[in-house]
């Protein structure tokens, strides 16, 4: 089995964020997506050995697929690109980065279209901050991913938990709103956060769908992400311990595998 080196994905993925998103968001912000993007890598490229065909779903421009093909894996990207920002003109650096590292793209919209992959193909699928912005019910496609996945392969999904600490110590203080009025009233479509997940949610879709060593971890890249100076440093304070209670934490993953 291929040992992971996580001190190397990291790397990358700081690298990542230096040559293609640098200037477009603050220092801590990038330092903390790299981070988010290496677990994320880590966690797939733990999951078939370092090697496969991977696909990632809802991953956007496509830094997670960047690392993972950096680390050697065979990824196909999927996302409708309907977010605001991908429109832009075609001299946008993170246009290059699938010629740049060797990804496929598809586009579709995966709540109404079918995966372009045929039945125990894939060793990993993911989908990482995605779900939550879909206005569809994901059963369908959930489905569909146990068909594509090879016998034994992994499912890994990560959302935002919807009843983390900090919501359920600030909601009855009248803050915990996602979302901005404008971005939901004022846009002719909403693509902000539909509804988040929760520990018992993921539970209740790995049992849908006949998973196996079923895992629940939680993380809170929300907190590192914070423009708060303060609550970065709670944060990385409180962060280990936080991890104990998967069900507290910021953001949740469920990782699982299809039965032989």
């Amino acid at each position: 089995m291929k040992m992971i080196d996580s001190k190397c994905i990291e790397r990358i993925a700081v690298a990542v964020m230096k040559e293609y998103w640098s200037g477009r968001y603050p220092e801590y912000l990038l330092a903390c997506e790299a981070r988010r993007y290496a677990f994320h890598a880590a966690l797939i490229l733990d999951a078939c050995s370092g090697s496969g065909q991977v696909c990632d779903i809802g991953g956007g421009w496509g830094a997670l697929s960047a690392v993972c093909s950096k680390n050697g894996l065979h990824c196909h990207l999927v996302d409708d690109f309907a977010d605001q920002g991908f429109a832009v003109n075609i001299n946008e650096p993170r246009h290059r980065m699938p010629i740049d590292f060797g990804f496929s793209v598809h586009s579709l919209d995966v709540t109404r279209e079918s995966l372009p992959f045929g039945s125990d193909s894939l060793d990993v699928v993911s989908s990482f901050d995605s779900m939550e912005h879909w206005h569809r019910s994901p059963k369908k496609l959930f489905m569909q991913i146990i068909d594509v996945l090879r016998p034994g392969g992994t499912f890994i999904i990560g959302a935002p938990n919807c009843v983390n600490l900090r919501k359920r110590l600030t909601v009855p203080f009248g803050y915990g709103k996602w979302s901005g009025m404008n971005d939901w009233y004022e846009s002719d479509i909403f693509r902000g956060h539909v509804r988040e997940p929760d520990v018992d949610d993921l539970q209740y879709i790995a049992r849908d769908l006949g998973l196996v060593n079923i895992r629940i971890i939680g993380r809170n890249w929300a907190g590192l992400a914070n423009p708060n100076s303060l609550v970065r440093a709670g944060t990385l304070l409180f962060d280990q311990v936080l991890q104990l209670r998967p069900s507290v934490c910021s953001d949740i993953y469920l990782i699982g595998n299809k039965a032989n």
